[in-house]
């Protein structure tokens, strides 16, 4: 007890040494203390370090004393022990003690704890069963939930006894079961990218009418503004049967003022809130200067609670606030709108008035706190009260000229009067603008790197075409007042005439006036002749001219002189404007219909080769079919002597050939072979939405040129007329040549035929609408369908878009035609003068007419 006393409460280092180092005290006794502290000593460090035991064990049986090793290494835990024991105090004999025990424990704790970790790693932890020799549950732990664990259990060891050979071992196969998915969710999508975007229009116009002045005052504000605004919608509560055209009328069906004003605000902020920033009411007896309103929302804030027009007091003056008469117009913020509208129904069911404005401003101040205001930012609504039987050219008031909106007015007369000034009034301010920016450019040119050079002439036109090499360069047509010496022919001198005459004539009245108008009132000039005349087509700028002009100059005194001017003018190209087309596609099937005289049986053999190779093989969208025209005396003999039956007996081996094809013939009798006549008997044979080829047997048809024909030919709306390339008479085109076995498209090879309109594209159903309005013509002149062909039927006959253009996938070989006389005078000379034209160029005749000059010379 005392020993155990002394180890627990520490002492000082001198007490413990003067007490080792006493002579009284017997050395028996002292290792006795020692000893006892030891075996003390020796049970903590057995109780944690079990492995001590077997080192102290050794030391007994070797028969060593603890107090005769003392002076000796430590050998052993209890050894070492002992010696810092003997020499030490006690608080330094404990930390001596556990440092020793630490550093020959410490490498094995660690080791254990690291094999412990690594077999704990190595254990598969998943809630997959393992099964040996298919037996199940041997070797496996079961959890708490009842699966089958991966780890054996401890005391389970495989040995080579418990397994069988690899070969016996039979994989159990876990069959793949596809996760279904839930089906995605279906993304919406706008129709408009505005609408996405959130973007919207600037300005909505309301037009409060009636059923009394709908068609009058209603059909004139139409007119006048809606060409200028994007929206305009006219609001009445009860209308008539037929609606003005072009216009777009919201009835309500009750004529009482204020419950119309309800429902078209309701109207508006259920259709159109969510589309415009800013909405423009005003009535049909107001004239608005559209352009000047578009201005003023353009300058205003779209997120502004903002009520705009001509403020009124309220009547009585009781009401605090002012709101905007609607007679001159008042424009509302979409944002004011929409705070506005959860209040909507309580306006109409608590607030009573005699007007519809009144009651919207009262409404608005109540609910909004927005009063009128007729100036906003800076900018004015500017507005004008017309006086009874005013005319509106004899107003020179500031404010009328620049008033939005102009009340009352009378009749539509005033208003197209008033629309009239107006536009006066702007296009005078557009030319004033104009002016002053061509100023700026001269004078911004003056300073520049190429000073005057650098602006180009006129000022704000584009500058001429720059030819890169010869070829490109730009040709002048030389004319004067009666001839002009580029001629489309290729002859070198025509009359001037049609639209070319027209031109001259123009170009010469602006030349006269320009130079009158910048030499007045000092001279004024007549014109006496034109002396030359020259032209060209500048594909960047448009029309130039060179004009020399003799002219009479005539002074302030009466005298006179004549002179020469040399003016130039510009003809600019205008506005180009993108014209929208119908929608088209190339899988509508064309019927081709070929009219076939007794002159044009040689060719169908060749014909027919190349459409089978062109058509049949390819299995192209098309039928063809054969029209024979017999006269009267072939029509007669067709029993005993048909003209057409060898072309009969080639189509029956065509059809034989390819038996998915089938070619229709439809014969007709007639003395003068024309194209309405025959058409006529072909359009009742086919369905309305019928799309025609009609072609001639000597051209050679082909899958690019129907595409064309079914994209350049849209129903109600064009009609097309290829121009062919025909090629000409070999015997000149190479003379003293090998002919080749196919021909180029070059300019000696043939030409483009714009003399002939026998190939044409067109819908059953424009031919149709075409030919019933020529009936009433017809039946006055019978003689008519023999003069006109289908291109001039359409062209006077049709509000459709005559298109004619080149072809080059439509080609003819050289064959002479034979003209009919008793067609009209028009078609023969056509006929007469595309022989002509087929046989050469004008290079190519020269040549043969020199040659045979030539040869009559020697």
């Amino acid at each position: 007890m005392q020993l155990k006393d002394q180890l627990s409460r520490p002492q000082s280092t001198e007490a413990l040494t003067g007490e080792a180092q006493r002579p009284d005290r017997g050395e028996g006794s002292q290792v006795d203390d020692l000893n006892a502290e030891l075996i003390i000593a020796d049970i903590h460090i057995l109780l944690k370090y079990p492995s001590a035991e077997r080192s102290l064990n050794a030391s007994t049986q070797r028969g060593t004393s603890p107090a005769s090793d003392a002076n000796r290494p430590a050998r052993t835990l209890f050894e070492a022990t002992r010696g810092c024991q003997t020499q030490q105090p006690t608080h330094k004999m404990r930390f001596s003690a556990f440092v020793s025990v630490l550093r020959s424990v410490g490498p094995v704790v660690i080791g254990i704890s690291l094999g412990f970790t690594l077999s704990l790693l190595s254990v598969n932890w998943t809630d997959e069963a393992c099964y040996l020799d298919g037996k199940e549950g041997e070797g496996v732990t079961v959890g708490q939930d009842g699966l089958l664990k991966g780890a054996r259990k401890p005391n389970s060891i495989s040995t080579g006894n418990d397994v069988e050979s690899d070969e016996d071992f039979e994989p159990r196969i876990v069959p793949y079961k596809q996760v279904q998915q839930s089906a995605p969710k279906k993304v919406f999508r706008a129709k408009y990218i505005s609408t996405e975007l959130g973007t919207r229009e600037r300005l909505f116009v309301g037009v409060l009418t009636s059923k009394n002045t709908l068609n009058t005052l209603g059909v004139a504000v139409n007119r006048t503004i809606s060409h200028h605004l994007d929206s305009v919608i006219f609001f009445t509560g009860m209308r008539n049967r037929k609606v003005p055209h072009g216009m777009f009328v919201v009835s309500h069906g009750d004529e009482r003022l204020i419950w119309n004003m309800y429902q078209n605000i309701k109207h508006i902020l259920d259709h159109y809130i969510n589309e415009f920033d800013w909405f423009y009411f005003v009535q049909d007896d107001a004239y608005t200067e559209a352009d000047r309103i578009k201005t003023l929302v353009d300058h205003l804030s779209m997120d502004r609670e903002l009520y705009m027009g001509k403020p009124e007091e309220f009547i009585g003056g009781e009401m605090e606030g002012k709101y905007c008469y609607g007679g001159y117009g008042y424009i509302l913020s979409r944002t004011l709108l929409l705070r506005l509208q959860p209040y909507l129904e309580n306006c109409r069911n608590d607030i009573l008035s005699a007007r519809p404005d009144e009651w919207l401003g009262r409404c608005i101040i109540d609910y909004t706190h927005t009063n009128c205001v007729n100036e906003f930012q800076g900018l004015q609504y500017h507005h004008y009260e017309l006086g009874k039987n005013s005319d509106p050219s004899k107003e020179e008031s500031e404010q009328f000229k620049k008033a939005l909106t102009v009340h009352p007015v009378a009749d539509p007369e005033q208003m197209y009067r008033l629309h009239r000034y107006f536009t006066e009034i702007e296009l005078q301010k557009t030319y004033d603008e104009i002016a002053k920016l061509q100023a700026e450019i001269k004078n911004v040119s003056v300073v520049a790197f190429d000073g005057n050079r650098s602006s180009q002439w006129p000022v704000g036109i584009n500058p001429p075409f720059e030819p890169k090499s010869r070829f490109e360069v730009l040709k002048w047509e030389y004319f004067t007042e009666e001839e002009i010496y580029s001629c489309i022919d290729g002859s070198p001198k025509c009359e001037l005439q049609g639209i070319d005459r027209m031109d001259v004539a123009d170009v010469i009245d602006v030349a006269l006036l320009e130079l009158n108008k910048k030499y007045k009132p000092v001279l004024h000039l007549k014109k006496q002749q034109l002396i030359n005349g020259y032209r060209r087509f500048d594909p960047v700028r448009g029309m130039e001219y060179t004009l020399d002009l003799q002219l009479e100059v005539v002074n302030q005194k009466g005298h006179s002189r004549s002179i020469t001017k040399r003016v130039h003018l510009v003809r600019p190209l205008s506005r180009t404007e993108i014209i929208p087309m119908p929608y088209v596609t190339e899988a509508t099937r064309i019927h081709i219909i070929i009219p076939l005289t007794l002159q044009d049986r040689s060719s169908v053999d060749r014909f027919l080769g190349v459409y089978a190779s062109n058509a049949f093989e390819t299995s192209e969208n098309a039928i063809l079919t054969f029209l024979f025209i017999y006269d009267p005396v072939e029509a007669q003999q067709v029993n005993q002597n048909d003209i057409f039956a060898s072309v009969k007996a080639q189509i029956n081996i065509y059809e034989r050939k390819y038996p998915a094809v089938k070619i229709p013939w439809i014969s007709v009798k007639t003395e003068t072979p024309s194209q309405i006549k025959f058409m006529d008997i072909i359009s009742k044979k086919h369905p309305v939405d019928s799309l025609f080829f009609l072609a001639n047997i000597k051209t050679n048809v082909n899958s690019e040129f129907l595409n064309r024909c079914r994209m350049n030919s849209i129903n109600n709306w064009q009609v097309f007329f290829p121009v062919h390339f025909q090629d000409f008479n070999p015997d000149v085109a190479y003379h003293n040549q090998p002919h080749p076995a196919t021909v180029d498209l070059v300019k000696d090879a043939g030409h483009f035929d714009r003399r002939s309109f026998e190939e044409a594209c067109f819908y059953n159903s424009d031919y149709m609408a075409t030919r019933t309005r020529m009936v009433a013509d017809v039946q006055e002149n019978e003689e008519i369908l023999d003069t006109l062909d289908i291109f001039d039927m359409f062209l006077n006959y049709s509000a459709l878009h005559v298109f004619r253009a080149v072809e080059p996938a439509l080609h003819q070989p050289y064959s002479y035609q034979a003209c009919n006389p008793r067609l009209s005078e028009d078609i023969y000379h056509r006929c007469v003068q595309s022989n002509l034209e087929g046989l050469g160029s004008c290079s190519q005749l020269a040549m043969l007419l020199f040659e045979q000059e030539q040869g009559n010379s020697t």
